[in-house]
């Protein structure tokens, strides 16, 4: 399993939280942490590697 970290990004684009995941790949990552997008985007990040992006007002992915 890898460890990945789900941040909530709050104004101004500062983190107000962090999850830990632990997940198989990217893809499993993406999809976990996609479960924590509400009012608040959300940022994915592999140790020091961007994964994606989640969007809280699309609904949409960018991948890093």
């Amino acid at each position: 399993m890898t460890i990945y970290r789900a941040y909530i990004v709050g104004t101004h684009d500062r983190a107000i939280g962090v999850v830990q995941l632990d997940c198989i790949d990217d893809r499993s990552a993406i999809k976990s942490a996609s479960r924590l997008v509400d009012n608040h985007d959300v940022e994915l990040w592999q140790m020091d590697r961007p994964v994606a992006r989640l969007d809280a007002r699309s609904k949409q992915m960018c991948k890093q």
